[in-house]
């Protein structure tokens, strides 16, 4: 086979071949991830399934790798995500999303045993708090009792269309005069001594595990379980549909990704081309020299 003054072989096919496989299997691995609740994360701890409910709501998805971002959202058309930060946000950090939030902007957080989110509710001035201590439920359960399904739910268009949410190991919410939007069964219990079942000191009464407290013009939504956003965890009742009920008013999505592990190497360079006119610049300049060299060479 003769491709211009060269002749290509089945060895030459073969390897170009290699060499595509090789250059998608590496681009494909670096524009995902493998973080739990990443948003580019299509394996069943991720939350990719956010993504596109967002896609399916005709709503823009965007993702913050640092808190300016929020100052770049209309607000009062926009739907921010923080699930289970890693590290604490800073005052300034704080600050954005508060004015965000104050603006008319709706904010989820979403956790259940790690602190930060509860010390970013408190930067915020949020009297809601997560409580750690694990919820199960024996008689309305997915499983076992460690997934137990809240079965109370408010009426409240943030909870339309959602009579349940199916949850997996979650914490509970001490809403401290926020409004409840999900509670748990009256059958189930904090395991405050982690051991699995309930005893003396436990007992059976309901928990809210969502809440929304108004900030300003706007709302903060707390969910104590991190996994009801989850690729594995949306299809069961009615996780999606609160999902749907978070996104569907809003023409934003915002999923803060600034204090978590989620770095694929290809969304951040895209990202980064995307916010820097300079590199626009310097990529069209490069992009007409190579052509003119190659129009040169014609």
């Amino acid at each position: 086979m003769r491709v211009g003054p060269f002749e290509v072989g089945y060895p030459h096919l073969l390897a170009i071949g290699l060499l595509l496989a090789i250059l998608l299997t590496a681009g494909v691995g670096a524009s995902t991830s493998s973080v739990p609740y990443g948003a580019f994360n299509p394996e069943w701890d991720g939350a990719s399934g956010v993504r596109a409910v967002a896609t399916d709501a005709s709503a823009e998805t965007a993702i913050a790798y640092s808190p300016t971002e929020y100052g770049e959202q209309d607000a009062s058309r926009s739907v921010a995500f923080v699930i289970s930060p890693e590290t604490s946000y800073t005052d300034a950090g704080a600050a954005r999303i508060e004015s965000f939030v104050r603006e008319g902007g709706t904010l989820v957080v979403a956790e259940d045993f790690r602190p930060h989110s509860n010390d970013l509710l408190a930067r915020l001035g949020v009297d809601a708090r997560v409580n750690a201590t694990p919820l199960r439920d024996d008689r309305h359960h997915y499983r076992s009792g460690a997934l137990p399904i809240a079965t109370q739910t408010a009426s409240d268009p943030l909870t339309s269309d959602v009579e349940q949410l199916t949850l997996n190991h979650p914490g509970t919410v001490d809403p401290s005069g926020g409004t409840v939007l999900v509670e748990s069964s009256n059958f189930s219990y904090r395991d405050v001594d982690l051991n699995g079942e309930l005893d003396e000191n436990e007992s059976l009464r309901s928990y809210p595990v969502v809440t929304v407290e108004p900030l300003g013009a706007g709302d903060v939504v707390v969910v104590s379980e991190p996994s009801v956003f989850i690729n594995s965890m949306l299809e069961r009742p009615d996780n999606r549909a609160f999902v749907e009920a978070l996104v569907v008013p809003h023409d934003t999505v915002l999923l803060d990704y600034s204090h978590v592990g989620e770095r694929p190497p290809i969304r951040v360079a895209l990202h980064v081309f995307r916010d820097s006119p300079p590199l626009q610049f310097l990529f069209g300049a490069a992009m007409l020299g190579v052509l003119a060299v190659a129009a040169r060479r014609e």
